[in-house]
């Protein structure tokens, strides 16, 4: 059950971690942030990722095989990745407009077969 409760918490981590990488720049579109400077968007963006980081470091935690979890170091960072590319898609098209193209689908698909590899061994 912990490898359920550590995706999950990955997912959550990394919901904030594309909004604080990312969400400023739709946010500065049409909003109070667009008038900060710099070093302002990035207080902001690190208070986002604080959240991140609540959801991060125990995923990480729960789900190491070396505290009794169900995935490997190198398991646990295969997994996170892809987590964040899939939430980064869904961001991007929502909050862009960016269409999916060919090349990304077969990104993916490479993807998906490192998974693949890492799981196997």
């Amino acid at each position: 059950m912990n490898y359920l409760l550590t995706i999950g918490l990955l997912v959550c981590s990394n919901i904030f971690m594309i909004f604080a990488w990312y969400g400023h720049l739709k946010l500065a579109e049409n909003s109070w942030l667009s008038k900060l400077p710099l070093f302002g968007v990035i207080v902001f963006s690190w208070l986002i990722a604080f959240f991140e980081y609540c959801f991060q470091v125990p995923a990480n935690r729960i789900g190491f095989d070396g505290n009794g979890g169900a995935f490997s170091l190198v398991q646990l960072k295969v997994i996170q990745e892809v987590i964040t590319l899939v939430v980064f898609v869904v961001f991007s098209s929502v909050a862009f407009q960016t269409p999916l193209k060919m090349n990304h689908l077969v990104g993916f698909v490479f993807l998906v077969l490192a998974v693949y590899f890492i799981f196997r061994g």
